[in-house]
């Protein structure tokens, strides 16, 4: 096969560019003089953002599948546990509004209707702690799993907070030393193209010309291949997803043994919201806002405030912030000709619901999965990848607005504008009408690797407040009193988990001394 694909070659490192040469390079045997070659080719000089610092679940399976000990994880990566996310004040603004997306399915979500008969007790209790335990697991911070429970497995289903910078390095290091990944330390300072108008080479100025038959495309913003190369469109989001700039800080804790968080906090602001990730020796905090409504000066103030609450005037005063422009959006196509993005080469949302790092675990299992043997069929994969990944662009767009859409708040153009109905997607709002009737379900998301499941749907729907009206004849009559022996069975499992499970910085703690046992 004279155009086999032997060669793939990544252009940019950072978590995107590792991960991706990480999962193909474990699943097609680049340590073996017989497996594919992967060359990661990257700019001494070009730092990387280092700010997407949560991830989901779906990390777990892709590090164990890499050959990753869960337990170096925590070590080398400054790694906490993720157990889902808290939205305060989105709703109305209150003290006392908040809600949990937890990481769990609910108790008895394919077995009944649990959202009519939870609606008929929401006054004294929220969505998610009726169906599901995990919420209480956050509010007293505890951990996900014990000491006793081997690597990757769980408790309560679980991801990781972690140090976005040096995970790279671990999984540099890690690709390079056991999975057999060419590093080139160098700068691009050409592209050559074949013939037929793919990509041929990229030329370094120190090793020459890089060959490959694969190039993937992880230069983050610059998206010097698929964007700057081939010029693939890019599509702006801005009239849907509002925030374009970012203030971020590493932020202390007060004390050395303060508690981790359990999950993400993201705290609503007047133009935006602030995100907290707890890690174990600093908080990653920062505001992403639009720039449209506040002025970077603004927002810096109430980020400033924000961190006041919890470290004091003094300390919060001391810190130095650093800003990121974002332009919310994605690339017409993800995949044109032998060139394939990942990462912010491909696109940026905005960092809530940590979907950046998951979307580049999808695309490299993608395409490790369907890597093509030959150039010859790279246009079909590449019309397969390109049909996939529009679809779950969209669906986290959708996603991700929905929680702006459904807020009370009135008290800034913001959240004003954010609920105008020029700014919601037509399929969003589709939706929106069908689940006054129904709840979310597993038929408005058809694909087999949603992104976002329909419970997730649910947490955010029913946390903010939607009403969904019962149909005037019942699907399962005995929907009620099912419902109700789930919400017991969650009630008396909450109680069993918050006296057996650990706090979240007790659990780290064991695991540096001990490790974690081996699957």
């Amino acid at each position: 096969m004279n155009d086999a694909v032997k060669e793939i070659v990544i252009l940019g490192g950072g978590s995107a560019g590792w991960l991706t040469a990480g999962v193909i390079a474990a699943e097609h045997k680049s340590h073996l003089a017989t497996g594919l070659r992967i060359t990661l080719v990257e700019s001494p000089d070009v730092a990387t953002i280092g700010v997407g610092e949560g991830t989901w679940p779906t990390m777990r399976n892709t590090l164990s599948k890499m050959g990753v000990n869960e337990t170096d994880v925590f070590r080398e990566c400054e790694a906490s546990f993720k157990q889902g996310a808290k939205f305060v004040k989105w709703v109305n603004g209150a003290e006392d509004d908040f809600y949990y997306h937890p990481l769990v399915i609910p108790n008895g979500y394919s077995e009944a209707e649990l959202v009519f008969h939870w609606q008929s007790l929401q006054n004294t209790i929220s969505f998610a702690d009726a169906v599901c335990f995990q919420g209480h697991l956050c509010e007293n911070g505890r951990a996900p799993k014990q000491i006793s429970t081997p690597e990757y497995a769980a408790i309560a289903n679980y991801a990781y907070h972690l140090n976005s910078g040096k995970l790279g390095e671990f999984l540099q290091k890690h690709c390079k030393q056991r999975l057999g990944v060419q590093h080139i330390l160098d700068h691009v300072v050409g592209i050559k193209s074949a013939e037929n108008g793919d990509i041929e080479a990229l030329e370094t100025k120190a090793h020459g010309d890089i060959h490959g038959d694969l190039f993937i495309d992880c230069s983050g913003m610059a998206s010097l291949l698929i964007g700057k190369h081939f010029g693939i469109p890019f599509l702006e989001k801005k009239g849907i997803l509002f925030n374009d700039t970012a203030w971020a800080v590493h932020a202390p804790y007060l004390h050395d043994d303060s508690p981790i968080a359990s999950h993400t906090i993201s705290t609503a602001q007047s133009a935006g919201w602030v995100w907290d990730i707890g890690l174990p020796t600093r908080r990653g905090v920062g505001y992403a806002y639009s720039s449209a409504h506040i002025s970077n000066e603004a927002a810096a103030d109430e980020l400033q405030k924000y961190i006041e609450q919890s470290v004091g005037e003094e300390k919060a005063r001391a810190l130095s912030f650093r800003k990121i422009r974002f332009n919310p959006g994605h690339r017409e196509k993800f995949w044109y000709k032998n060139c394939v993005a990942v990462g912010m080469s491909a696109g940026f949302l905005e960092p809530l619901e940590a979907s950046a790092l998951v979307l580049v675990e999808l695309s490299a299992a993608m395409i490790s999965d369907e890597l093509p043997a030959t150039k010859s069929v790279m246009n079909i994969v590449a019309k397969r990848f390109n049909r996939r990944f529009c679809y779950r662009w969209d669906s986290i767009i959708d996603f991700l607005k929905m929680h702006y859409v459904l807020t009370k708040r009135v008290d800034s153009d913001y959240w004003i504008d954010n609920v105008r109905r020029e700014s919601i997607p037509e399929r969003l709002q589709e939706l929106m009408s069908l689940w006054r009737h129904q709840p979310p379900n597993k038929h408005d998301f058809p694909q087999a690797e949603e992104v976002f499941p329909s419970a997730s749907w649910q947490y955010v729907l029913y946390g903010m407040g939607f009403e969904t009206q019962q149909r005037s004849t019942e699907k399962r009559s005995n929907s009620a009193a099912l419902s109700s022996q789930f919400f017991k069975e969650t009630e008396q499992f909450t109680q069993k988990c918050l006296s057996n499970l650990p706090s979240n910085r007790e659990l780290i703690n064991k695991i540096y001394q001990y490790g974690m046992q081996r699957c």
